[in-house]
């Protein structure tokens, strides 16, 4: 089958290998323009784009599916799109360019957390287990019938970054089989059953940490957005960056956002018990640890975060 491939981030790289070692003819790739990254702001291409250069493989550059990407996708002749963290909406006319179709491969076990940030809303909410589902592309958000799926255990310590990893790499080969069905004619797609939740992009104030939470909330929230947006709070007015805080239930005695320092920790109060930080980056410095930062404060005892 001829493939056109739809992808931006990291995690969508081990997708593209699977299909090119599978043998798939890979046509060209859709990602997202050149961005700009690092304090210099150089325009870098998408992981996607870069691992395409290197395969040898068309890239098509487009920040949205307008007339013109479509008809440069209609010009390579698909037979099916696979389509993983494109990052935009693919409209009615591209969805009929290919005979078979788009098949997203999609970080959740659908229904559960349609939208684009399956894998953190599942962390902040606490599911044990989550997975990845390959599914027919159609108007609505994520609504299409499934062709398969696989399941993921959630580790305690799991930050988001760290599932997505593991997603992305069992994920691949999910989508190499869906597409192998497919091209011999045996696939077979069920329409999604269960309760619906939804996943929006995460925001910025997704980030922040309320320490009137319990630690158990505070904890899942601080995993749920790492790497991005990354967990912070406030100090003194300043935008403070946390890494994953470990939860303490021995320290029941510090109020909601009390910090005490102790000879090996940095503990904070919550609405139930205290968790420990982790490292801590301050406005305007480097990520550090808790004791090195805790040796920077002129009075720990009387420090709060807000």
């Amino acid at each position: 089958m001829r493939v056109l491939f739809a992808g931006t981030p990291a995690v969508a790289v081990p997708s593209l290998d699977a299909l090119v070692k599978a043998g798939f003819d890979v046509v060209a790739v859709l990602t997202r323009p050149d961005a700009p990254l690092g304090r210099k702001r150089i325009l870098t291409p998408s992981p996607v784009a870069a691992r395409a250069a290197e395969l040898g493989i068309d890239v098509i550059r487009a920040a949205k599916v307008d007339a013109d990407t479509t008809s440069r996708i209609a010009e390579c002749a698909p037979d099916v799109a696979a389509i993983v963290a494109y990052g935009g909406i693919v409209p009615p006319a591209a969805l009929g360019v290919p005979i078979h179709g788009w098949i997203n491969l999609h970080f959740s076990l659908l229904p559960a957390w349609r939208g684009a940030a399956p894998v953190q809303r599942s962390i902040i909410a606490g599911d044990d287990i989550t997975g990845a589902a390959t599914f027919q592309l159609e108007e609505g958000l994520d609504t299409g019938p499934v062709f398969g799926t696989l399941t993921e255990t959630v580790r305690p310590d799991d930050t988001a970054g760290d599932l997505l990893d593991r997603l992305s790499v069992s994920g691949a080969v999910l989508l190499s089989q869906t597409l192998s069905a497919i091209d011999a004619g045996h696939a077979v797609a069920q329409p999604q059953a269960g309760e619906v939740s939804l996943a929006p992009k995460l925001t910025l104030d997704d980030g922040r940490l309320d320490w009137t939470q319990p630690a158990l909330a505070i904890n899942r929230r601080a995993r749920g957005v790492t790497p991005e947006p990354g967990a912070w709070t406030t100090l003194e007015g300043q935008r403070v960056k946390l890494e994953p805080v470990l939860p303490r239930p021995d320290v029941k005695d510090l109020a909601p956002g009390t910090i005490r320092v102790e000879a090996k920790s940095v503990l904070v109060g919550t609405g139930s018990h205290a968790v420990e930080l982790g490292r801590i980056q301050p406005a305007g410095k480097k990520m550090m640890s808790p004791a090195d930062w805790a040796r920077g404060l002129a009075a720990p005892e009387r420090v709060v975060f807000e």
